[in-house]
């Protein structure tokens, strides 16, 4: 087949503008300016256990250090919700925490429908950065309530479901969040998300060997279970019952599980809960003279 010269022009220029177009879907052309009447950067928080609940207002608690003193032109939302972890307190931890990130969801949509040019940013604590982390994970993986270009930064601390392949900053904590890795990770926004895990905070670096604690952490994660999810949690319970056969099988479990074991595993997290490990990201320094919640402030200030 033979082309013209102006026949080729036209293909070319197609060719152009859908790959304009394309890049623009998935990267963003990072020339968008907040509308008028909007914010430029809009962050919503999500407080750890205990730090806000249904019978009190929402409290920024661990957060406020990031979130306080942000440049003009910034909005900050702070997400109410249960905040719990136990039964007897109300909501079991799944139903709390997905709350939270329904709440974080409907508030990160209405600025996304309201405001096309505002930069949108997730930050969360604990069962805050448990729920932040996975409203991340659905954008990232093209699954959110908007593109993954409109999310400039996600910064979680002490986050439960922290992975050894996330990209940490300061010392790096050995293991996993003890809810266990997020299935498929934060896709678009991998490279926009950043943990700080304190090298002793159990909850974001359980040990890989530990299965009673990923047990626990998968059955805490699991008790709200949304049928829709059945593929995920089945791959999460592989993923720790494929380790456990590579390490021994049952009588690791087992060894896991006696008198003496119990004893220990009582004592150390008596010393985990003195140490206030899991309290202290105010002070937890992450190199260059910065705690862990100054680092913080400083990114999303660079993001206003």
């Amino acid at each position: 087949m033979n082309w013209s010269s102006m026949q080729l022009k036209k293909v070319a220029a197609a060719v152009g503008a859908c790959a304009a177009v394309a890049s623009g879907l998935v990267f963003g052309s990072g020339s968008v300016t907040a509308d008028p009447g909007c914010p430029n950067l809009y962050v919503v928080a999500i407080p750890g256990t205990w730090e806000t609940g249904h019978d009190k207002e929402s409290q920024p608690g661990m957060l406020s250090g990031v979130t306080n003193g942000l440049p003009r032109g910034t909005d900050v939302d702070y997400v109410t919700y249960a905040a719990t972890a136990f039964p007897w307190e109300g909501d079991v931890y799944g139903a709390s925490k997905k709350e939270a990130t329904d709440k974080a969801r409907g508030l990160v949509g209405a600025m996304g429908a309201r405001c096309g040019g505002t930069k949108i940013a997730l930050l969360g604590y604990s069962q805050g950065a448990d729920a932040a982390g996975d409203l991340a994970a659905e954008i990232g993986t093209g699954l959110g309530v908007v593109p993954a270009d409109r999310i400039v930064g996600v910064g979680l601390i002490s986050d439960p479901r922290r992975s050894p392949t996330d990209v940490q900053v300061g010392p790096l904590a050995a293991g996993a969040g003890a809810g266990g890795p997020r299935v498929g990770g934060f896709g678009w926004l991998s490279d926009r998300t950043k943990t700080i895990c304190a090298v002793d905070d159990l909850y974001c670096a359980t040990a890989s060997d530990d299965f009673v604690t990923r047990f626990a952490g998968f059955l805490a994660q699991t008790s709200e279970a949304n049928p829709a999810n059945i593929w995920r949690y089945q791959l999460e319970a592989g993923a720790i019952m494929n380790d456990l056969m590579a390490r021994g099988g049952v009588p690791i479990l087992q060894s896991q599980l006696t008198d003496g074991a119990n004893q220990q595993r009582a004592k150390d997290l008596e010393d985990f809960y003195k140490s206030q490990a899991h309290e202290r990201y105010g002070s937890y320094g992450v190199g260059g003279g910065q705690t862990a919640i100054s680092w913080m402030h400083n990114w999303f200030s660079g993001m206003a």
